[in-house]
């Protein structure tokens, strides 16, 4: 279990995470949204120790996080949004590079190497360099190497930045296989489809606080399951309903050539961010 329990960082006299009370589940896939500048990569950085905190703390399984818990800290891999590998190393080098800054066992590494690789459908591939390799296997890359470990915990800070639809898609199914594993996995990012198909639970933050935490069918509920579409002098017009008679009944009385669909968290986000939170 994570904890996060007042969490706070500030910068001079900004403040990017600004009391931030969270728990998430052992196995639980979990993630942050909100707009530029809402603290989600911050709050990853002090989950990742990278960042230290100007208040509060972080707990994992009962014990506080800090940079002089190795153990603890070994629990948690980070997947950042940049590529950060060695571009003339191959995979079997970015590997066994990781794995020594762990002081693994040479043939640990390898055997885990092996795992992963193929776990992974990068194994036809492993001796090209990382400047060779395409986005969406360079992502696949940097989750073997996260792994190398044996993370408890994954914390991926927008880990499909970048790339195609078919890529992105099976970084996906990559994603839920390792969830299923019951590896804890914090996924921030701006693709709402994204967190709707992934997570169980979904946390909205906006400037550094903590809005409200909701299944994206909780999410989705609230704002009204079927959307009708209407275009107009002023754009296209979303309008919201709780059923399906609802939205046909409104269909019936309205001109144009409107539209009738599902509801999805990408229009709670920009409901949301139009009302309150830009």
């Amino acid at each position: 279990m994570i904890e996060l329990r007042n969490l706070t960082k500030q910068f001079e006299r900004f403040t990017a995470v600004d009391g931030l009370n969270l728990t998430i589940e052992t196995g639980e896939f979990f993630g942050l949204v909100g707009p530029n500048g809402a603290g989600k990569t911050t709050t990853i950085g002090l989950m990742s120790t990278l960042l230290l905190p100007s208040a509060g703390e972080i707990r994992i399984d009962g014990r506080v996080l800090s940079r002089k818990s190795p153990e603890l800290k070994r629990k948690i891999s980070v997947i950042t949004q940049e590529y950060s590998m060695r571009q003339d190393m191959n995979m079997d080098e970015i590997m066994e590079y990781q794995g020594r800054l762990y002081y693994m066992p040479v043939k640990k590494i390898r055997a885990r190497t092996e795992e992963l690789l193929a776990f992974c459908g990068l194994t036809d591939f492993r001796k090209r360099s990382v400047r060779k390799l395409s986005g969406g296997m360079k992502r696949k890359l940097m989750v073997c190497r996260a792994l190398l470990t044996e993370p408890e915990i994954l914390l991926l800070d927008e880990p499909t930045a970048g790339m195609d639809a078919l890529s992105r898609r099976q970084m996906w199914s990559l994603l839920q296989k390792l969830n299923g594993q019951n590896l804890t996995i914090l996924l921030t990012t701006h693709y709402m489809e994204e967190a709707q198909s992934l997570c169980g639970r979904v946390a909205l933050m906006n400037r550094g606080k903590l809005e409200e935490v909701n299944t994206p069918e909780g999410f989705i509920r609230a704002l009204g399951a079927y959307a009708v579409d209407e275009v107009s002098e002023d754009g296209m017009e979303s309008r919201f309903f709780q059923s399906r008679e609802e939205a046909i009944a409104y269909l019936a009385q309205t001109k144009g050539r409107p539209a009738l669909r599902d509801t999805t968290l990408e229009d709670v986000f920009v409901e949301r961010a139009g009302r309150h939170l830009g």
